[in-house]
């Protein structure tokens, strides 16, 4: 008994000797092994480190629940217009004297898009609109079974994409576009539009001017921090550009393609105004920060580390610059904004704007 109390006391000596030593900065002997935070590291986690438990989600970001039963939730936006949604991600369905249009299917819930047309009428999809070629937006498009006469709308850069996928669940648009497409549905009428590259390729606005109702997939997030790096985008000042071209149109109501609830102006400005704040604390952490300070001097031979070393230093002030403001105005800020911030700074450094 006495030698194994010895044992452990050693172990335990052991451990706070480790403990000590970093505490006291010694720095890792194993290459490439985590160091010591950086100076003045924000609280909030960063990327591949767990998070033990996020901030709350603001209750301005919520919406209506969904009926557990259903699955999905049904608002009417406006004459013969619907939002269908899981709280997560968002399609509309448009009805006319014949039939009925739907823009976008993901694949998540294209069974409650049918269920939900059924809840208005019995007509037949007549039409489906593609917003942009990703599937988790319209990978659910064959699950509807269309009738073979239906007609699939989308960008000519869609069709490009979708025919490259050679995707059976993503039917290649039967009709395309390069600027402007007016869908006359009966008395119903939509209104396609592109306005180039910013998330996606070939990622249009959908108005439908009867109902004064908008949509554009993964642009805004009404209430939420942007989904991480700005959801994506292929083209991160396209994205700010079309953000702030959403924020000059007149519309009334707003369909993002997710989060819980549908867009106003008020949503806009506010994702606009954390875009614009973000850029500028960006660009002054990169104009003031040094490269290689703190860098153990024997990396500094190894160019690729000083960078990695510099852009994360530049993170880290973005950072504390943005979440005085920030931090709990945006659900979900605390998930993307290192995704964010370095998303930001690298297009501030090759994009130039």
């Amino acid at each position: 008994m006495k030698r194994n109390v010895n044992a452990l006391a050693k172990g335990l000596l052991g451990s706070g000797l480790v403990l000590l030593s970093l505490i006291a900065g010694a720095q890792p002997t194993k290459p490439g092994a985590p160091g010591e935070p950086y100076p003045n590291s924000p609280e909030i986690a960063p990327i591949g480190v767990r998070i033990g438990k996020y901030m709350e989600v603001s209750e301005s970001a919520k919406g209506p629940a969904i009926d557990p039963a259903k699955g999905y939730r049904l608002e009417k936006l406006g004459p013969g217009l619907y939002l269908v949604t899981d709280n997560a991600y968002q399609s509309m369905f448009l009805e006319y004297e014949t039939g009925v249009v739907v823009i976008d299917a993901p694949p998540p819930y294209a069974q409650h898009i049918l269920k939900a047309i059924g809840e208005v009428t019995q007509k037949p999809i007549t039409h489906v609109v593609y917003t942009h070629d990703h599937i988790d937006h319209i990978g659910g498009t064959k699950s509807l079974s269309l009738a073979t006469s239906a007609t699939i709308i989308a960008h000519e850069e869609t069709k490009r994409l979708l025919a490259r996928a050679n995707d059976p669940n993503r039917p290649v648009p039967t009709v395309t576009f390069k600027d402007k497409y007016t869908l006359k549905a009966g008395s119903q009428t939509l209104e396609l539009s592109y306005h180039g590259i910013a998330h996606e390729p070939g990622n249009i606005f959908v108005y439908a001017p009867a109902q004064k109702t908008l949509m554009v997939v993964d642009v805004i997030f009404p209430g939420w921090m942007p989904w991480r790096r700005f959801a994506l985008a292929k083209d991160i000042p396209g994205y700010f550009a079309q953000v702030a071209e959403i924020n000059g149109m007149k519309w009334d109501k707003l369909v993002s393609g997710h989060v819980e609830r549908i867009g106003t102006h008020a949503d806009v400005a506010t994702q606009l105004e954390f875009m614009n704040d973000l850029k500028a604390a960006a660009r002054q952490a990169l104009q003031s920060t040094k490269p290689g300070e703190g860098l153990t001097p024997d990396d500094k031979a190894n160019p690729w580390a000083v960078f990695d070393n510099y852009i994360d230093r530049v993170v880290i002030q973005c950072m504390n610059t943005l979440a005085p403001k920030w931090s709990k105005r945006l659900a979900g800020y605390d998930v993307f904004i290192w995704d964010q911030c370095y998303a930001m700074e690298q297009s501030l450094r090759i994009d130039g704007e």
